[in-house]
């Protein structure tokens, strides 16, 4: 087994990881009667995407002796009704000044992110845009 859900009550709930005793608790968004006080579970799948990304990404950097520290992903997930589902989940990557991987690193760390087991685990009706914002400097020029 990976994990245990409870139910709280007043539409939150609490997962807790079995190997490790790690919690996380949700609750419903505003727009479907919670308080949007914790991740809602819709949330989390927005979140796991990104943050598989970054793991992979992370893996191959380490590889390739790229430091990715501090780089950041913002993520927006986009909601559709009839049925109630994500339509689209919208990521940006931003990668600090201290990264500074060459044309190559770049294009295989992009395809990481991809490629990552959440992005093929997304159905294909939800929309994902991804975004790559590289914080390269710019070489002289004389």
């Amino acid at each position: 087994m990976t994990s245990t859900v409870i139910y709280e009550g007043e539409l939150r709930t609490v997962a807790t990881h079995l190997y490790s005793g790690n919690k996380i608790e949700t609750d419903a968004p505003l727009d479907n009667k919670g308080r949007a006080e914790r991740f809602s579970p819709t949330d989390l799948v927005a979140t796991a995407l990104g943050s598989c990304m970054m793991t992979i990404m992370g893996i191959k950097a380490r590889d390739m002796g790229v430091e990715l520290k501090g780089t950041r992903i913002e993520i927006e997930k986009i909601m559709k009704s009839d049925p109630r589902r994500i339509g689209g989940i919208n990521l940006a990557v931003h990668f600090p000044s201290s990264t500074q991987p060459d044309e190559k690193q770049r294009i295989i760390l992009e395809r990481a992110a991809k490629t990552c087991p959440v992005m093929y685990s997304i159905h294909p009706d939800i929309e994902v845009k991804l975004e790559f914002h590289w914080n390269l400097a710019q070489a002289a020029h004389s």
